[in-house]
């Protein structure tokens, strides 16, 4: 036990031999009327990498192979979900539930801007509330028949991502990144706390990868030298993946049609993340 140690170990990821005589688990119970198959979380050591637009891409990708899909948007003081798949209608609910919005090509998402009156009102909550939304977001919905769920994280490894891993099962994360030279401590910060919670780290993207001329039809590197290969091997990642600097996937996601992007840099691994989901005969 850490002599700081506050004895509350629903704030806490040590894993010492407190916690572990402990047990305690704060796994949340899903709402009676919902079933969710596996999940996924994806994350990013620091914002702005692009994770909000990963999360819609993979979730895209795994609805087109004919599962059902929803998002959860844990980045409740970000929520990015809503605006990149054009939804401007409010989540309805009653007493005892809340009802996902479903996108046009049957996507189910939660988002606290589904629940504001204005999408640009600012979410100015204290982490315990920050972390209570996240909760009821998987025990208070209906989530109908998920085969697989991405929940999109808020960067780091704050109080939020901390409940998100000792509220949820996680089944594995996908982690985002950018070619730059801090990554590999970046990245090393997610994945520990990953390790710490004990899910696995399934796989990584690096975004900004690269640069396609329309002139000269070359791939330029403005961001250096990708590390994602040795970066993949330092923590024994089995999947990555390379997006490049598209303007057509930004516009797609500013406009609300992200469902229409069109590319195969995420093909293999949603994939691998989809394989041991049981499809309908």
């Amino acid at each position: 036990m850490s002599e700081s140690c506050s004895s509350n170990c629903s704030s806490c990821g040590e894993s010492c031999s407190s916690r572990s005589e402990q047990q305690t688990d704060f796994t949340e119970k899903l709402h009676d009327l919902a079933h969710v198959g596996k999940v996924i979380a994806v994350v990013s050591g620091k914002g702005g990498v692009g994770k909000s637009m990963v999360t819609s891409m993979l979730a895209t990708l795994a609805k087109r192979m004919d599962y059902n899909t929803a998002i959860l948007d844990a980045d409740i003081t970000g929520p990015s979900i809503p605006k990149a798949f054009g939804i401007t209608e409010k989540a309805q609910g009653n007493e005892n539930s809340i009802f996902p919005v479903r996108t046009k090509t049957g996507i189910d998402i939660m988002s606290v801007n589904l629940l504001l009156e204005n999408d640009t009102d600012p979410v100015i909550w204290r982490g315990p509330i920050l972390a209570g939304t996240v909760k009821q977001f998987w025990t208070d919905v209906v989530w109908d028949d998920i085969d697989i769920m991405f929940i999109d994280m808020p960067p780091g490894t704050g109080d939020v991502p901390l409940t998100v891993f000792q509220s949820i099962p996680i089944d594995g994360i996908v982690v985002v990144t950018s070619p730059q030279d801090l990554v590999s401590m970046i990245v090393g910060k997610a994945v520990k706390m990953a390790k710490m919670m004990n899910v696995p780290i399934l796989g990584l993207v690096e975004n900004y990868s690269y640069f396609i001329c329309d002139a000269c039809n070359k791939k330029h590197l403005l961001y250096g030298e990708s590390h994602i290969d040795e970066i993949a091997k330092e923590f024994d990642i089995p999947l990555t993946a390379k997006l490049p600097i598209n303007p057509k996937i930004s516009a797609a996601s500013d406009a609300g049609l992200i469902e229409l992007f069109e590319g195969t840099w995420l093909d293999e691994m949603v994939a691998a993340l989809t394989r041991d989901i049981p499809t309908e005969e």
